[in-house]
């Protein structure tokens, strides 16, 4: 049996540990082997010893005539056979080249060995000592491949590795630049960008669907007063606190959003003109308790209340996203002209003869 691999020799000790060690650091060069012989015929081992010798150059061949002697690495084995030798050398090494060198009449025990792990076999026939060089050489080479292809397959996995953790960081980072570039930063909520993609989305579902969509427009009436009075801190303070409200006020498939300074904006699908006052009028009021806690300590001449200004789709019968924006729009300012009814729905201007002109 000619087992080849680059072995670390201590006296006749094979340090299989160590060179597993140096072969997984990169320490180990692919071209650098010696040979191991297990041979019990001393004619045979000369002979093959010597050809291996003149092929591979002098020192590159060790000798051992007993299995003991080739495991001779802390384990004390009884001697046997030369698959015995095979299973106990892959078992500590499975990519361990093993050439067998056996006889006509055992042929079973070679092709047994190949199933095995062994690399190769050669008969003992013939002028096989010229053809062992050569056999060895070939192995050798298979071995070099697959150690090869062991490194670059490990340094693809790395790779393939490497980049799925690249690829999830970006896409984490991508999900937050876009969160970061729909969201108005001090509430939370979809700054005007966001809620104009949301408005032409949830318009053309509407439509599609043949559903009702509400659009609500809220503006704090006392806001710019209570800015100058207090202070933006506060100011700021009741813009997150009035996001709140209009976050506890929502449904999932609701959208609300920032539209710009203390004008704030809801979107809600299949939502009826009743519906959309009802939750309308819950706001203020929940938003007027909530702001006269928050304020109750501060000296302030004006209440903080809302103004609100509806418009549906089905009673607005808008011709476009924007034109539903700008039927609550226009509510919202009539609401405002008029401090007694803090809820207005639209009305076509028109049609209604108390109708206070849009802002221009």
């Amino acid at each position: 049996m000619v087992v080849i691999g680059r072995l670390h020799a201590r006296g006749s000790e094979i340090n299989y540990t160590a060179y597993r060690a140096d072969l997984d650091k990169g320490m180990v060069a692919p071209t650098q082997h010696r040979l191991m012989l297990v041979e019990d015929d001393p004619y045979i081992a000369s002979a093959i010893y010597e050809k291996l010798a003149d092929h591979f150059g002098p020192g590159s061949v060790e000798h051992y005539d007993t299995v003991v002697g080739a495991l001779s690495c802390n384990v004390n084995l009884p001697d046997g056979s030369g698959l015995d030798l095979l299973s106990q050398l892959l078992e500590r090494r499975p990519d361990l080249p093993v050439v067998l060198v056996t006889d006509e009449g055992i042929l079973e025990n070679a092709l047994i060995a190949i199933r095995r792990g062994a690399y190769d076999y050669i008969l003992k026939a013939g002028d096989y000592l010229f053809a062992i060089p050569v056999i060895v050489e070939k192995n050798l080479a298979i071995f070099k491949t697959k150690q090869e292809n062991a490194r670059l397959h490990n340094q693809l996995t790395q790779t393939v590795e490497e980049v799925r953790v690249k690829n999830r960081q970006l896409e984490q980072m991508i999900s937050k630049l876009e969160t970061m570039a729909a969201t108005d930063p001090l509430t939370g909520l979809a700054n005007r960008r966001a809620f104009g993609d949301a408005v032409q989305r949830c318009f053309a579902e509407a439509n599609r669907y043949q559903h009702d969509l509400a659009c609500i427009m809220i503006d704090l009436n006392g806001f710019k007063k209570l800015n100058d009075t207090l202070g933006h801190q506060v100011g700021d303070k009741l813009l997150m606190n009035t996001a709140q409200v209009l976050g506890a006020n929502c449904r999932r498939s609701d959208v609300a959003g920032r539209f710009g300074g203390d004008e704030f904006v809801l979107l809600l699908p299949q939502t009826g003109l009743s519906t959309a006052e009802r939750v309308a009028k819950r706001i203020s009021k929940q938003f007027e308790i909530s702001a006269k806690a928050m304020l109750k300590d501060m000296d302030l001449f004006e209440r903080v209340t809302m103004s609100i200004g509806l418009s549906t789709l089905c009673h607005s019968q808008p011709n476009n996203p924007e034109q539903l924006v700008a039927h609550a729009d226009h509510a919202l300012y009539r609401a405002k002209q008029n401090r007694d009814v803090r809820v207005m729905p639209y009305h076509d201007p028109a049609t209604d003869s108390d109708a206070i002109a849009p802002i221009s």
